[in-house]
């Protein structure tokens, strides 16, 4: 595996192109304001209504419709929710591709599952920040970055891979360090991971310590601070260090409890189920789900935002966190 550096990329091949931003959300604000601080000609393309576009003209950009940046820029850069991509680029960014220019995205899904096909005459190419967006934004402003993976799916002019890498050197990427990849092992590893462990392992997780310390006749506030609070401190260890700096920094009593005790809920039942996500991703079914949700207007995803967001630990949480100051901020 080949990481790229500063060094490894060049600005100058962005420097005489048109760089559209389609969308002004987490990553889209990023990537904009990004590549605007590093000197390249940006324009965000939003709906004529969008709240974001005064948001976006007073933090200096030149803001179009999306039908207009399309037109305008030489690279379009898709950065829009999912599920969004297939009627924006359908209605308002297709007819305006011309031979040689490149379609870019910041994750691989709609590529991967088809729901955008580009035509054969462009370059198709993916930057994806290993971070949000508010991140890439913090960390480019601190003079420095967060890790990007690149990959080319179609390369029409022969320089994708170096559209790429300067685009990731625009947004500060290059500075943390860049892996070139593919659009399957992308899209797949990211849905696998959101899915498994970091959105709905981990979710599920909490609630169910936290369900079973109060159901034992434990102070839900208790509960909250164990299951839920000091998470961050442990992921924080990982974070900075792995699996051996958060055992390390933990106390020895902590540390035995959770390597004898922790695949005791992690079962291998756990890991079959795991798979069994993964096959779903593997083979289209999760994007056939995710994709006819959207068609019939998202019934699931509301029933079960609002089951989540009615958790007991939700109220909890809310209380105990008034005494945290800090989260003001």
């Amino acid at each position: 595996m080949k990481v790229y550096y500063d060094a490894d990329a060049s600005l100058e091949n962005l420097k005489d192109k048109n760089l559209a931003v389609i969308g002004y959300g987490s990553q889209g604000h990023a990537h904009a304001l990004n590549l605007k601080d590093s000197g390249l000609n940006v324009a965000v393309g939003l709906r004529k209504s969008s709240a974001r576009w005064k948001e976006a003209e007073e933090a200096g950009l030149k803001v179009m419709t999306v039908s207009e940046a399309a037109e305008w820029g030489d690279i379009v850069m898709i950065l829009l929710p999912d599920q969004n991509h297939k009627e924006v680029y359908e209605n308002e960014i297709k007819d305006h591709l011309k031979e040689g220019n490149t379609l870019a995205f910041g994750h691989g899904f709609n590529i991967l599952y088809n729901q955008v096909v580009p035509p054969k005459n462009v370059n198709v190419m993916m930057i994806a920040p290993k971070s949000p967006g508010h991140l890439v934004r913090r960390t480019y402003q601190q003079g420095s970055g967060t890790p990007c993976l690149i990959a080319v799916e179609q390369d029409f002019s022969g320089n994708t891979k170096d559209l790429a890498l300067a685009w990731a050197k625009g947004i500060g990427g290059t500075r943390a360090g860049v892996i070139e990849t593919n659009f399957k092992d992308e899209t797949e590893t990211d849905l696998f991971g959101e899915q498994a462990v970091l959105c709905g392992g981990s979710e599920e997780l909490i609630k169910a310590g936290f369900e079973t310390l109060v159901e034992a006749g434990y102070p839900p506030e208790l509960a909250y601070f164990e299951c839920l609070h000091e998470l961050k401190l442990i992921v924080d260890l990982y974070y900075e260090g792995g699996l051996s700096r958060m055992n390390y920094s933990v106390s020895d009593t902590a540390e035995y409890g959770g390597l004898v005790k922790g695949r005791k809920v992690i079962t291998s039942d756990t890991k079959k189920a795991m798979k069994e996500i993964l096959t779903d991703i593997q083979t289209g079914k999760f994007a056939e789900e995710w994709i006819e949700e959207n068609k019939n207007g998202q019934p699931v995803l509301n029933q079960l935002r609002k089951e989540s967001e009615s958790h007991p630990i939700e109220k909890v949480g809310a209380k105990l966190r008034q005494m945290m100051s800090w989260l003001k901020n």
